[in-house]
């Protein structure tokens, strides 16, 4: 399972960073023709909304994935450790319910819904279904780091791992 998830996170990784560097080339053509060219191209506001959502969730998944994402340890510092792994296995459940009713099933009927629609985006010309999709493939991403980390959480391995995420994770 190692190798899957390693290569999953490195195609994700790769992912963000093609798309982050489209969002600042699409926003820098975008300034270039408005104010320089003093003719904005139409489609670099619409393109660079869509990318930022694009990044948002897969970047969100991925941060999750790397256990970046915000904590308030303070308490949780304090409590017993069977309390602690209590409410980290808790809070990768809530965590899994979010990502696969909202994110994956939501996402689904939302994208099923505007590609059955028809509906097209006004100045890209491209189906908005298909610029949707970002959500339910982030609720698969969040579903399989959630997966692994429960997994985690009830290995022997986990318990080193466990005291340092509780520790702040290192930021």
């Amino acid at each position: 399972m190692k190798p899957l998830r390693d290569f999953l996170v490195k195609a994700l990784e790769l992912f963000l960073i093609f798309t982050f560097a489209a969002l600042t080339l699409d926003v820098l053509w975008g300034v270039f023709s408005r104010y320089v060219l003093n003719a904005q191209s139409r489609w670099t506001e619409e393109l660079a909304i869509y990318l930022l959502v694009w990044l948002s969730l897969l970047g969100a998944s991925l941060t999750y994935e790397e256990k970046g994402h915000l904590g308030v340890d303070y308490f949780v510092g304090k409590l017993h450790p069977d309390a602690r792994k209590l409410g980290s296995v808790f809070m990768e459940l809530v965590v899994l319910f979010f990502a696969g009713f909202g994110l994956l099933y939501g996402g689904w009927i939302l994208v099923s819904n505007t590609l059955e629609a028809g509906q097209i985006s006004p100045a890209l010309g491209w189906k908005v279904g298909y610029l949707y999709s970002a959500a339910p493939i982030a609720g698969v991403f969040f579903i399989i780091f959630g997966v692994e980390h429960l997994m985690l959480l009830f290995s022997h391995e986990a318990k080193g791992e466990e005291e340092t995420a509780n520790k702040g994770g290192g930021v």
